[in-house]
């Protein structure tokens, strides 16, 4: 598939062209998970370092001694203190349990049941969640369910490997941006990891 995806996006673009060309074949990492604990991985990471957010998410992991990671009923019943000592603030606290208590009454979805439903569908149900938005759900679609065709116009580095690429002094502005995606689909999610990995290269 990536293949027929590179293909597509430099017949569509020649900023994709150029940005293919100079960054080689993609290598798009989907992490097999739930959808359950890619939020609450998500939560943790958060205005964090992400070695600190790991930090935490092992202490919170080493909170129930057996698992891989902790189940939705045990996060419910867990003391407070006992999250807050892992690292976790108040509001983190509570976006956790709530991710747990819709996990249970299945709002978030299994992975199995999630791979059955749209993009759309899945954003709509996921940003009812308290401490998700829409980004951190097209993470999850991205990094989790690996689907092909999402772009992410709100995030930082996408928009800025776009600025790069084309010389620009501005950002594009997010619904401008979304607009303009149009022109990769249905292989959007590739685009977005030439425009990442142009903004890390400028780094």
């Amino acid at each position: 598939m990536l293949p027929e995806a590179e293909a597509h996006l430099k017949k569509s673009c020649s900023v994709m062209k150029h940005l293919i060309k100079t960054h080689g074949p993609a290598e798009l990492k989907v992490t097999k998970r739930s959808p359950y604990e890619a939020l609450v991985s998500a939560v943790a990471h958060q205005q964090l370092h992400a070695n600190a957010a790991e930090a935490i998410l092992r202490r919170f992991i080493a909170l129930f001694p057996g698992q891989r990671f902790p189940k939705p009923g045990q996060v419910v019943e867990a003391e407070e203190s006992a999250l807050r000592s892992c690292g976790f603030s108040s509001s983190k606290i509570l976006a956790i349990r709530d991710i747990a208590a819709k996990t249970l009454s299945k709002q978030i979805p299994t992975r199995a049941v999630a791979l059955k439903m749209t993009d759309e569908e899945l954003i709509q149900r996921l940003v009812e969640v308290r401490g998700v938005g829409r980004w951190t759900v097209e993470m999850l679609l991205i990094f989790t369910l690996g689907r092909p065709d999402v772009f992410p116009s709100d995030d930082y580095g996408v928009r800025n490997g776009w600025r790069i690429a084309n010389e620009l002094e501005e950002m594009p502005k997010p619904k401008d941006f979304r607009l303009l995606a149009e022109r990769w689909s249905p292989h959007r999610t590739l685009a977005a990891w030439y425009l990442w990995r142009a903004a890390d290269a400028a780094k």
